[in-house]
């Protein structure tokens, strides 16, 4: 992934994902992100993860909302990063499933 360009690439933003980056353990990232996000910022990103893993599990748009919550406007978004982004989520999922196989 060298080379990749994102739309909203700055020094600041690379100063908060070289924070991000920093944090080793479960509980450093409770610590920072309830410190830098709302209970509500951290909720909506949470809820991000579950739709891009059900949506990856092939689980219905019916099926991801009574789970989750999620809006058929968030899952359309998520789904669209999935099959048209920048493969963030496939990146992450991956080497989440990775781990669980371990």
């Amino acid at each position: 992934m060298s080379g990749y360009k994102s739309k909203i690439q700055n020094e600041e933003i690379d100063f908060l994902y070289d924070a991000i980056l920093k944090l080793q353990t479960r509980e450093e990232c409770y610590r920072f992100f309830d410190d830098i996000c709302t209970i509500n910022e951290i909720q909506s990103l949470s809820q991000r993860m579950q739709v891009a893993k059900m949506l990856k599990d092939r689980k219905t748009y019916q099926d991801i909302s009574i789970t989750t919550g999620a809006s058929t406007a968030t899952i359309s978004r998520v789904n669209r990063c999935l099959n048209y982004g920048s493969d963030g989520y496939e990146v992450v999922l991956s080497r989440l499933e990775e781990d669980n196989k371990k």
